[in-house]
């Protein structure tokens, strides 16, 4: 692991000498400021939790139409607000203190996989699609993997704003001099070329009134971004055409690790039904990974029933549930469409996807179906996509270390929901002797903010004890540094509040079974 820093404090440009004492007083008040910031980020986003979770639940329960509408605007005003606090606070510190980078291998696959993901629900609200690509040649890169998330959070989500149709594609590509090149493509309505400078300044906007009620935000993601990526000696490019959408790239000279090319062999014949650019290319690109072409095409008509071409429509294109074209039928949903699969098979569709696609189950699928024989006297017995399964965590003992009563109990039911059984702990002391007593728990979800012995102490004495469970920081405070000393404590992984359900499932499916299995 390699680790650099880069100053960015106005008061460390100031070109005369310091003395020891003003250098020491010029500490202090830096420590301060960020002392501050990670106060007000906890303070700001422990309350935002609460209001999100609590709508989020609300919107599962049965509501009149009105009531719906209502729900729906509370909920992109809360929304609208923690994008807008985590802009303000990440420029603050930016501005006022340092930037920490620390560069390890990481695979590039699970890393946009989950940031389509995370972003998925914004983007099918807004009735388009979110995708990535990856050159089938990259496998991993070394790079401070926090600092690169949010580059892809903040151009991404920017582009999902200014979006109304088509969608948003994440890109990464090994350029002719061996760099990594990361790209988010947007179809939206495009920058003009004089405001293309004004975007990446403090509080800049395409036009003044973005800032208002339509779009939401200061215009500091983007500065955000574009500092961020000079401190890791990157190249930040924009390229933009009024009416046909922008493609912003960040272009990092990092070692990667490459794969072995896919071996030579028969492959499938597969159609991609879809009017959406975005997600055709996706599906190309997951597929090319494989050695598998792709043909596209927009409409179910020609498709004979004993065609061996295996077919991805997507669900977009068809007003309701039909009848499959052939026995080899995928249909492609979003993930809020689950309720459909069971009318979808019921119409001779051989399962699904759900989107954004991700590139093993795509594959999978494929491969399983393309061996299918073509009478339709058998069905392929096919794993459900995890984002479907009704509970990620049937039976799991979960230790819930929270002081907060209202995100306590927005933490608990989410878990319950998920099938998990929750004993709570309102402080570090309770939940050590919960573990002392010798409780048959699978996991523990700590906050971090508790009263007396905070969440960092506390996994450190839960550890010291020889406790071997996985540990998950659960956390209003949602900076790079939190999440580097949560795992220097011993934690096994970091979720920030406001909680993600994706993110929590996602929790819940990968340390689970590691649990489990001890």
């Amino acid at each position: 692991m390699s680790r650099r820093q880069m100053s960015l404090a106005p008061e460390q440009t100031d070109s005369r000498l310091m003395t020891e004492a003003e250098a020491r007083e010029a500490a202090q008040k830096l420590k301060a400021r960020e002392d501050f910031f990670k106060l007000m980020s906890h303070e700001i986003r422990t309350p935002l939790n609460g209001v999100l979770g609590m709508l989020s639940l609300l919107n599962r329960t049965s509501l009149t139409a009105e009531q719906q509408s209502y729900l729906q605007t509370a909920r992109e005003s809360g929304e609208h607000l923690l994008t807008l606090v985590n802009d303000l606070l990440d420029y603050a510190r930016i501005e006022a203190g340092h930037i920490h980078l620390e560069s390890h291998l990481i695979e590039l696959e699970p890393l946009l996989q989950s940031v389509a993901e995370l972003l998925s629900p914004r983007a099918y609200a807004g009735g388009i699609e979110i995708a990535w690509s990856l050159d089938p040649r990259l496998e991993a890169i070394e790079i401070d993997e926090g600092r690169l998330r949010q580059i892809l959070f903040n151009l991404a989500g920017n582009a999902l704003k200014f979006t109304k149709s088509g969608g948003v594609l994440i890109g990464v590509t090994l350029t002719e001099g061996g760099a990594i090149r990361f790209g988010v493509r947007d179809t939206g309505a495009g920058i003009p070329e004089e405001a293309r400078v004004r975007i990446f300044e403090a509080f800049g906007q395409v036009d003044p009134s973005h800032a208002g009620a339509q779009y939401g935000g200061a215009g500091l993601g983007l500065v955000v971004v574009k500092k961020l990526i000079e401190a890791m000696n990157a190249e930040l490019d924009l390229q933009s055409e009024p009416g046909r959408g922008s493609l912003f790239t960040a272009t990092f000279p990092v070692p990667c690790t490459l794969r072995t090319a896919p071996e030579p062999r028969a492959t499938p014949d597969v159609i991609c039904l879809t009017a959406n650019p975005v997600l055709a290319e996706a599906a190309q690109s997951h597929l090319q990974s494989c050695g598998i072409r792709v043909r596209q095409g927009t409409q179910l008509k020609g498709i004979g029933r004993r065609s061996r071409a295996v077919v991805l429509a997507d669900r977009r294109l068809l007003p309701e549930p039909v009848p499959a074209p052939n026995n080899r039928s995928l249909i492609l949903l979003a993930p809020e469409e689950r309720e459909e699969i069971s009318a979808w098979r019921d119409k001779g569709w051989a399962g699904y996807l759900i989107k954004p696609l991700r590139r093993s189950s795509l594959r999978e699928r494929i491969e399983a179906l393309s061996l299918k024989p073509l009478p339709n006297d058998e069905r392929v017995v096919a794993t459900e996509d995890d984002r479907i399964v009704p509970v990620v965590a049937p039976g799991v003992q979960v230790l819930l270390v929270e002081d907060n009563p209202v995100n306590a109990l927005l933490a608990q039911i989410l878990l319950q929901r998920e099938g998990c059984r929750v004993e709570r702990a309102a402080s570090g002391e309770e939940a050590l002797k919960l573990i002392e007593a010798g409780k048959p728990y699978d996991i523990v979800f700590m906050d971090l903010g508790l009263p007396g012995l905070d969440g960092i102490g506390t996994t450190r004495a839960m550890r010291a004890n020889g406790v071997k469970l996985p540990i998950i920081a659960l956390t209003a405070n949602a900076y790079e540094e939190d999440r580097r000393a949560c795992l220097t404590a011993g934690m096994d992984d970091f979720l920030t509040k406001p909680i993600e359900l994706p993110a929590l499932r996602h929790r819940l499916n990968q340390w689970c079974g590691r649990a489990n299995a001890a």
